[in-house]
């Protein structure tokens, strides 16, 4: 049996896809909340292996829900959750879903697939260099690069923040387009080692994250991760499968 470790209500209210963690405090305010039949108060700590949570009289299930989506980002769209200049978010092209974050980053000015989770592990796995888990982009160049160039992107450059490298680059199409594998993601870091060897991109596509491919998904669209997808990408990461599928597989 998996015990669950204690969390806040309403953290508790938005894993399970009940209202925003703000939102879950104005139910808790408002008396709509009990914990063990008692009217609950803000700030309270639940048990989600013992404690009963009921919102309006409906029991909530103890199972957090998890949703992983992928997105195919237009330029001109942030990888926040908001934005203090008014500008356009990725959470502006999807339907709202409670604790749905982005994971990792993808520049305004680029394009191309996305990952939003509301699996914090998962978030941390896929976005963190050490797990390995590579980033696939098509850059667009201002001019034809030659082979002896793509070496030196895989050889690394120095940039103002340390070092940096593809781990392959290769023409895709033409001399100017070229398909480059990252190991991680700073910022605008793709852009940077190209422009550290004289060239400019026009024009920048993840089209890979892990196992994951962008496909024929259209541009501003969204697609929940298919089961075996999810697989997948959690095992790329380097994460066990979750207990019950791991469960069904044993038996």
């Amino acid at each position: 049996m998996t015990v669950s470790p204690p969390e806040r209500l309403n953290r508790f209210l938005a894993r399970r896809g009940i209202a925003s963690r703000r939102g879950a405090d104005a139910l808790i305010a408002d008396g709509r909340v009990t914990v063990n039949g008692e009217i609950s108060r803000l700030g309270a700590v639940v048990d989600p292996s013992s404690d009963r949570v009921s919102v309006d009289g409906h029991r909530i299930t103890a199972r957090a829900v998890s949703v992983t989506i992928v997105l195919n980002k237009p330029v001109g769209v942030v990888t926040t959750r908001s934005d203090p200049y008014q500008r356009r978010t990725v959470m502006d092209l999807i339907e709202p879903v409670p604790g749905l974050v982005p994971v990792g980053r993808l520049d305004a000015d680029s394009r191309g697939l996305l990952v939003l989770t509301t699996d914090g592990d998962l978030a941390h796995a896929v976005s963190h260099p050490r797990h390995g888990v590579t980033k696939r982009y098509l850059a667009s160049l201002d001019r034809a690069i030659s082979g002896d160039e793509l070496e030196r992107l895989m050889d690394g450059v120095e940039l103002e923040d340390g070092p940096a490298r593809a781990l392959n680059a290769r023409h895709s199409g033409s001399d100017s387009v070229v398909e480059v594998v990252m190991a991680e993601g700073r910022k605008r870091e793709v852009r940077r080692l190209f422009a550290a060897i004289g060239f400019e991109v026009r024009d920048l596509v993840r089209i890979g994250i892990g196992p994951l491919e962008l496909g024929a998904l259209p541009e501003g669209e969204a697609r929940a991760l298919r089961p075996a997808e999810l697989s997948s990408l959690r095992a790329a990461a380097g994460m066990a499968a979750p207990a019950r599928a791991a469960a069904r597989r044993s038996r």
